[in-house]
């Protein structure tokens, strides 16, 4: 019988190698955890700067939005809550000290949180929010012409030029009848057309409010086939029609029955009339005995005005009665803005803003309702823009004027010829001129009746006692700056000189080189900018552009303070972040 043999199993071993394991899956871990930890760790970091630059721009847009409505007088309470993407910010508008207020801003993102803070004061002067503001004119920019900043026109915005900043070309008023003569049947009708005496018919009136001719309607009717009729606006010279048409429309004879009816005429160009002032509306035709024109009347129905029979460019006489009007209704507004032409914004900045946008570049986003020939669509999201009023009211200039009448009237001409003089506050009665390398230093306000030269080498700067503020000079005639003459400030960074004309011609102002540190502002008139020339601001009811004219914009202008005048709105003294 064999011996069984008995053998030990040692355990022991098998517990070794599950402590190996357990020892080696701790280490994988530890590892691991290491190398995972700095990356989710950096993820975190990552995602709550992420937030915290969120929250940053969030608040800062509420600020912005703020002191836009303060800025503007838009409605705005004592807190202000805008909404992005899910998140808020408040801005809080507190009153900190006279004429001081304080707009803090708290954005939050997930309870990432960042505050912005600005002061504001209100201004002793006006602020010039864009390197450019157009009335109803508008702005035309010719090959190479450029603005260095943002553009505000009332008006339409054409040509060929570019805009570093925004463009915004506004709406005008709604369309609304303003003067309106006759309803129902007429109880006189007016017959012209039929012979050479009575070729064309005129009626005279005054608007009730100033505003841009859109269209006028007629009630009038035909006798078998005449010819089209053209349909003038014109001045009025000594109680008739002037040969001064400021706009005109084709009436169509199809339009026209054999029965009275309401016509409209378009007009092709949209000018703006003046309230209270005497135009005359000209129906204009050719005369045929058998094929002529009839428009209704009463008498004594219009108390703004009176007609006229004749001819256009010819003899008017009075209607029989002579108290007859004419049944129209003369329409103001309507028009859309337009942006044509141009090249807007840089580096991905700079939008356009307008009804009817065509034929442009645009940096930014493109917001119109209708488009063509662009490199973006139409981005419809937002409203047309809407006529701004312009930075300079007619009691900053009357009292701008009262300023420099306070130091004393010069009257007759003041010539400055290669020598250097001092001069202001003063009233000047005829024409100023500043040539031939003379230099002029403003020590007040000037107020010229008569026009303005400044050419030839000659300069024209601030005293230095203007320190940071601003002066005026205020021109009721032409304005003509030419061959290299230049303006400067005090000395001190943000003093600027402005240069004011009152008239309305299509030569208000006339740069013809650099200006230097001077701002341009004819709000009735047209200001014209040669080729290669430039200035800092240009503002007026019409503006021109030639070849290669730069404006350059320096934002220090939305805080100009010119010496004296009345109160700009809410200046930005401060804007920091806080804790």
């Amino acid at each position: 019988m064999q011996k069984q043999i008995k053998r030990k199993i040692n355990h022991q071993k098998g517990a070794a190698m599950l402590v190996s394991v357990v020892f080696f899956l701790f280490i994988s871990l530890a590892i691991i955890s290491g190398l995972v930890s700095p990356t989710v760790r950096e993820f975190k970091n990552s995602n709550d700067l992420i937030k915290s630059h969120q929250s940053l721009f969030l608040s800062e847009s509420a600020i912005e939005d703020t002191y836009f409505r303060l800025k503007t007088a838009k409605a705005v309470g004592s807190t202000n809550t805008i909404f992005l993407g899910g998140n808020s910010a408040t801005a809080t508008i507190t009153d900190s000290g006279f004429n001081q207020k304080t707009v803090s801003s708290l954005g939050d993102v997930n309870f990432h949180q960042r505050k912005n803070e600005i002061v504001l004061n209100t201004g002793t002067g006006v602020s010039f929010n864009y390197g450019v503001q157009v009335g109803i004119g508008g702005l035309l920019m010719d090959n190479n012409s450029v603005i260095n900043g943002s553009v505000y026109s009332n008006g339409d915005i054409t040509g060929s030029g570019r805009i570093t900043g925004a463009a915004f070309a506004a709406n005008s008023a709604a369309l609304a009848a303003d003067q309106t003569n006759g309803s129902g049947i007429p109880a006189y009708d007016v017959t012209f057309g039929n012979t050479n005496g009575t070729q064309d018919f005129a009626q005279s009136f005054r608007l009730s409010n100033t505003g841009e001719v859109n269209k006028v309607e007629l009630y009038i009717k035909k006798i078998s086939t005449p010819s089209n009729l053209n349909v003038r606006i014109t001045t009025d010279s000594s109680g008739k029609p002037s040969t001064t048409t400021l706009a005109s429309g084709t009436l169509s004879s199809s339009l026209v029955s054999t029965n009275y009816g309401w016509v409209s005429v378009p007009f092709s160009s949209n000018p703006e009339l003046i309230a209270g002032t005497t135009y005359w509306i000209v129906i204009d035709g050719s005369t045929s005995s058998s094929k002529y024109y009839i428009i209704g009347a009463n008498d004594n129905g219009y108390s703004n005005g009176g007609d006229k029979i004749g001819q256009y460019a010819g003899t008017w006489n009075n209607t029989s009665p002579t108290t007859l009007d004419g049944f129209f209704k003369l329409y103001l507004g309507g028009m859309t803005g337009l942006i044509s032409g141009m090249n807007i914004g840089t580096g991905g900045v700079g939008n356009a803003y307008a009804h009817t946008v065509n034929n442009s570049t645009i940096a930014g986003t493109n917001y119109c309702q209708v488009g063509t020939g662009n490199n973006k669509a139409c981005n419809t999201s937002l409203a047309d823009p809407s006529q701004v009023a312009m930075p300079i009211s007619d009691q900053n200039i009357l009292d701008w004027k009262a300023e420099a009448e306070a130091g004393g009237t010069y009257s007759g001409n003041y010539n400055i010829n290669s020598s250097s003089a001092s001069l202001g506050p003063k009233k000047i009665t005829g024409n100023m001129s500043v040539t031939n390398n003379a230099h002029l230093t403003l020590t007040g306000n000037l107020w010229i009746q008569g026009n303005l030269d400044i050419s030839n080498n000659a300069t024209v700067n601030l005293s230095s006692s203007y320190g940071t503020s601003e002066g005026v000079i205020i021109v009721d005639g032409i304005v003509n700056i030419g061959n290299n003459a230049t303006f400067s400030g005090s000395g001190s960074a943000g003093s600027y000189l402005m240069v004011l004309s009152t008239s309305t011609s299509t030569s208000a102002i006339t740069l013809s080189n650099n200006g230097g540190a001077v701002i341009l502002y004819a709000a009735n008139g047209t200001v014209n900018l040669a080729n290669n020339s430039s200035a800092k601001a240009l503002n007026g009811k019409y503006i021109h552009l030639s070849n290669n004219a730069v404006i350059i914009y320096d934002s220090g202008l939305v805080n100009s303070n010119f010496v004296n005048g009345p109160s700009g709105g809410w200046g930005l003294t401060s804007w920091k972040e806080v804790k």
